[in-house]
């Protein structure tokens, strides 16, 4: 039986020596009986078809290491367009069409694809392949028991405003019992983009992970706060810290306080670990911006200055983010379709031989909300395991 490939490959054969309401007809027919984006094995097609006429038409993805945009092809005299292209059978895929008209460029989402994603800066369309499969535990599940949300709010004496810090209670929280405690940068992206409390509720039902405490901060001016700042871990130890603790009881020792963020937010944990070394014995690092150079200097602008400077210093003193590395835990997790891949897969054997407990996971995904959330399930249970987390697949 042949694919929708093969069978748009016959049709634009035949549509070429049409007339163009002869062509629009049976591309009219074939849309009625097909979907798009089409995956098969290792191949996703792609169809646009618009009334207003296109100069061209580009598929525009985030996927490190090929052409970032890639043309569609024009279907005979008509306005459709078409394009296949090879990816990894179990990746996911986020993209935007862009549109070529009368010199004007434009982004737009895929028309014929329903899947979007979201993000701070809108949203995309998403092509799953068909070894990718959503976790369950992303949505709430039946029996799911829900874990409670509080907020306070902290002036800052190091920042010079006030910050609000949101807190999720596990269900079975009673204020004369200690707790682990997660400190999570970006916590309103992780709450609202990877449904961070839907994924507690689940993972801690299911006794995956063990009954903890999660506090959710925000950054200021974030990508200079996160960016290896000097008074970040200040405004983390010495602020938000004891203002939770005057609030809830933690449990004592650094092995039951970690931190967790994604991209600058995997920095700004790694940092606040590095400059406290006794506080945090658990790190969850997704994505980490973790640029380092043998050179000296690097082409990504001032921002990045301290975070370089950082790295470096951490690569050659891996153990200098515990004050006990074989007491501690790492869980770092990256896109194979970033950048960022390398300098990620770089670390980690730094970590391990430094002989601190540390988990490396690369998912067939990119720098988005979608592919943090798939791995919080073997994140959260490698640093804060529940009763039966190793029984489940």
């Amino acid at each position: 039986m042949s694919g929708v490939h093969d069978e748009l490959l016959d049709l634009v054969s035949r549509l070429e020596h049409l007339s163009v309401p002869q062509a629009e007809a049976e591309l009219r027919a074939f849309l009625g009986e097909h979907s798009f984006p089409d995956t098969e094995g290792d191949r996703a097609t792609f169809f646009f078809w618009d009334e207003h006429p296109v100069d061209a038409v580009h598929l525009v993805h985030w996927v490190f290491g090929l052409e970032s945009r890639i043309p569609f092809r024009r279907i005979g005299p008509t306005q459709a367009h078409w394009l296949s292209v090879e990816l990894p059978h179990a990746g996911r895929i986020e993209y935007k069409i862009e549109l070529m008209r009368k010199g004007r460029k434009m982004w737009v989402r895929d028309p014929l694809n329903p899947l979007q994603a979201f993000d701070p800066f809108g949203s995309n369309s998403v092509c799953p392949m068909p070894g990718y499969a959503e976790p369950s535990w992303a949505h709430p599940e039946p029996g799911a028991r829900a874990g409670a949300m509080e907020s306070f709010q902290i002036h800052s004496a190091v920042w010079g405003d006030t910050r609000t810090v949101q807190v999720y209670l596990p269900s079975e929280y009673r204020p004369d019992k200690d707790y682990p405690l997660v400190i999570c940068h970006d916590g309103s992206d992780y709450l609202r983009y990877a449904a961070l409390r839907t994924v507690l509720d689940n993972l801690i039902t299911r006794h995956e992970v063990a009954p903890v405490i999660v506090a959710f901060v925000d950054g200021g001016a974030r990508n200079i706060e996160y960016g290896a700042h000097p008074d970040h871990p200040r405004f983390i130890v010495d602020e938000v810290l004891p203002a939770i603790e005057a609030r809830y009881r933690i449990e004592p020792g650094a092995e039951n306080r970690g931190l967790m963020g994604a991209s600058f937010g995997a920095v700004a944990s790694a940092w606040t670990a590095w400059n406290r070394p006794h506080v945090f014995g658990r790190l969850l690092l997704q994505s980490g911006s973790f640029v380092y150079t043998d050179v000296g200097r690097h082409d990504r602008g001032p921002l990045w200055d301290g975070v370089v400077r950082f790295v470096n210093a951490w690569r050659h003193r891996p153990e200098a983010l515990f004050a006990d590395p074989a007491q501690a835990r790492v869980f770092m997790s990256c896109g194979v379709f970033e950048s960022l891949i390398q300098y990620n897969r770089g670390l980690a054997p730094l970590l391990r031989r430094a002989e601190v407990p540390v988990r490396f996971i690369e998912a067939r995904d990119g720098h988005n909300w979608i592919c943090w959330r798939d791995r919080l399930r073997e994140g959260l249970s490698w640093l804060f395991p529940g009763h039966l987390w190793m029984y489940y697949e």
